[in-house]
C-alpha cells in the first residue's frame, strides 16, 4: 500500500497520509515520497495543496521502524536523517502554492510540524498536538527554527521544553492552528477555504509567499544551520540513545543525570 495518496480534483492537489495502520508515523521513505509529491505539486498548475491524513490521526511522528537501530547508526546517517527532515520541512514553508492541513486527529511530533505550518491549518476540537521530542531525548532541532518564526520564542521554549500534549483549541490561541472545526463541517469548511483562495491571482499569491519566505531567509538559513549542528551532536550522547531504547522497551529512562 501506497504511503501517500495524491490526487487532483479542479486545481486542488490532495496529498493524503496513507499509512492508517500505524497512524501515519513517518517513515524515511515516507518523508522522501513527501518531499517529491510537494515538489510535484510546487511545479505543477494546481491552485491549492491540501495535506490529510487517512484513518484516526493526521500523524502519529516517527514511525517505531525508524527508531528500530537508531542507536547503531553512524554519524553520516543521523546527519542523513536530520537533512532529509529539514529538506521536508524547508520545502513545505517554501511551497509557491498556498497550503492548508486539515486535521482531525493527533497530529505529534513531526506531525506538529507538517500540520502547523501549512499556510493554513484547520483542526477538530480536542485533536492533540505536542513537540514530544525531549521525552525520548531527542532535540527538536529543525522545527524549533519555525516554531520561533510562528508563535516567538518565549512560548517556543514552554513547548519545546515541556515536550506536553496540547489540543487544538490552545494552538488556536497560540496562533498555530486557523480555525477550529467540527469535525462534520471540516470538509465543507475547507472547500470554503479552498474557494477563497482559487478566487484569487495565482501570480499574486506566489508573489506573497516568496516575499514572506525572502524576509524570513538569512534568519532560517543560520537557524536550520544551527538546527542541523545540534542535532547531531545530541545522538551522540547517552540522553538520546537510553532515550530511544527505554523508548522501544516501553520503560521510564534514566538519564545521564539520574545515574548519580
Amino acid at each position: 500500500m501506497a504511503s501517500l495518496i495524491v490526487a487532483e480534483v479542479e486545481g486542488v492537489r490532495r496529498i493524503t497520509l496513507n499509512r492508517p495502520e500505524r497512524r501515519n508515523a513517518m517513515t524515511p521513505e515516507m518523508q522522501v515520497e513527501l518531499i517529491a509529491a510537494m515538489e510535484e505539486a510546487g511545479a505543477s498548475d494546481c491552485r491549492v495543496v491540501v495535506f490529510a491524513g487517512a484513518g484516526e490521526a493526521f500523524c502519529a511522528g516517527l514511525d517505531l521502524s525508524a527508531l528500530q537501530g537508531m542507536n547503531d547508526k553512524s554519524a553520516a546517517e543521523h546527519a542523513a536523517d536530520a537533512e532529509r527532515i529539514a529538506r521536508l520541512f524547508r520545502t513545505l514553508y517554501e511551497l509557491p502554492k498556498p497550503t492548508i492541513a486539515v486535521v482531525h486527529g493527533a497530529a505529534i511530533a513531526g506531525g506538529t510540524g507538517l500540520a502547523t505550518m501549512c499556510d493554513f491549518t484547520l483542526a477538530v476540537p480536542g485533536a492533540k498536538f505536542g513537540y514530544t521530542e525531549v521525552r525520548i531525548g531527542f532535540v527538536p532541532a529543525v522545527v524549533s527554527a519555525f516554531l520561533v518564526l510562528q508563535i516567538g520564542e518565549k512560548q517556543a521554549r514552554e513547548l519545546l521544553l515541556t515536550g506536553r500534549l496540547f489540543t487544538s483549541e490552545e494552538a488556536l490561541r497560540l496562533g498555530l492552528v486557523n480555525e477550529v472545526v467540527e469535525a462534520e463541517r471540516l470538509k465543507a469548511r475547507t472547500l470554503e477555504l479552498v474557494g477563497l483562495l482559487k478566487a484569487n491571482s495565482p501570480e499574486a499569491l506566489a508573489a506573497t509567499k516568496r516575499l514572506l519566505r525572502a524576509q524570513n531567509k538569512a534568519w532560517l538559513d543560520a537557524a536550520i544551520a544551527a538546527a542541523l549542528e545540534a542535532n547531531a551532536e545530541a545522538r551522540g550522547t547517552y540522553d538520546f540513545r537510553e532515550g530511544v531504547a527505554a523508548f522501544l522497551e516501553k520503560r521510564k529512562p534514566v538519564w545521564k543525570s539520574d545515574r548519580g
